[in-house]
């Protein structure tokens, strides 16, 4: 419960961050730079609190949850092998190790674990429910990570060449 809520609260924090920082003007191929760092960012927060909702749910056994947490797993899986290839072809920024590591490794880890879990319930329900648990809570750390390097990059880099750009144009 407490994971979940705190994934919806972040999804709000994030639109309004979006919302502050709008202003500035995009880049060349900004628009599929937030495809691949911004965009997951969300569907992290979002599979978080999807997660959190069915485990919660009133099933009338385990089935759904299972079920629930199986596909997810794996719907994550591609998605983050699609937010590999576009992080690779998009041409605004870099991606460091760091940025590998916190949009794609941890990522597919955390679907994997939840996929996973979702299979190892046959036999072990309980430490499926621990890998569950964990798979949210390093989605959820992976969410808060990324939108906090969102925002330093844009006020950091992004704002500070806009104004030194501004200087030199004076």
């Amino acid at each position: 419960m407490i994971v979940g809520s705190s994934a919806g609260a972040l999804i709000g924090l994030q639109f309004v961050v979006i919302t502050l920082i709008a202003e500035i003007p995009i880049e060349k191929d900004m628009e599929r730079a937030g495809s691949a760092f911004a965009t997951p960012t969300i569907i992290h927060f979002g599979s978080v609190l999807l997660i959190s909702a069915g485990i919660s749910a009133p099933w009338h056994g385990i089935a759904g949850a299972v079920i629930l947490c199986g596909v997810l797993g794996v719907a994550g899986m591609v998605y983050v092998l699609i937010v590999a290839r576009r992080a690779r072809v998009q041409t605004a920024y870099a991606p460091q190790l760091e940025d590998w590591l916190f949009h794609v490794l941890l990522p597919l880890a955390a679907y994997a674990t939840l996929a996973g879990s979702a299979y190892a319930t046959r036999s072990n329900v309980r430490g499926a429910l621990f890998g569950v648990a964990g798979a949210a809570l390093v989605l959820l750390f992976i969410g808060i990570h990324n939108a906090w390097d969102a925002v330093t990059y844009h006020v950091f880099v992004v704002k500070r060449r806009r104004g030194a750009e501004a200087e030199r144009d004076r």
